[in-house]
């Protein structure tokens, strides 16, 4: 039995032994037994499947929490630090919008920390970054 029937055959193989040692541990009608094999089955062939309901996300802080004066918090998973945009990228696989959109944020919602970006605007004034250069 080789080719595409192998993966069905181990699948059906775990089904016999899981049914077989619950009934044997378990008193169960015989009319439940069509229905417990169907969702053993049904249970073991959805392993490593993507769901298929849309399952709540929950942040891992609440969202008024998530910025502070000094640091961001990443809704996902909870990554504390000075700006988000390269840890949503490099760890999440996400672009600041896509991170808005999954948790329902405001597009101008902060993903760098308030004083960090106001100490590098300060620094970008005093050496006048942006600016055009003086001709002498």
């Amino acid at each position: 039995m080789a080719g595409s029937d192998a993966p069905e055959n181990g699948i059906l193989r775990q089904v016999v032994a899981i049914v077989t040692s619950y009934v044997r541990h378990n008193a169960t009608a015989a009319a439940d037994l069509p229905r417990l094999i169907a969702d053993v089955y049904r249970t073991l062939a959805g392993i490593g499947q993507p769901a298929t309901g849309q399952e709540e996300r929950r942040p891992a802080v609440p969202i008024r929490r998530s910025v502070g004066p000094e640091f961001v918090v990443c809704l996902e998973c909870g990554f504390r630090g000075r700006t988000l945009r390269r840890h949503l990228r490099d760890d999440h696989g996400l672009s600041p919008d896509e991170y808005r959109a999954r948790w329902g944020l405001a597009s101008d919602h902060p993903l760098v920390a308030p004083d960090y970006s106001a100490r590098r605007s300060a620094i970008a004034r005093a050496h006048e970054f942006g600016r055009r250069r003086r001709r002498t």
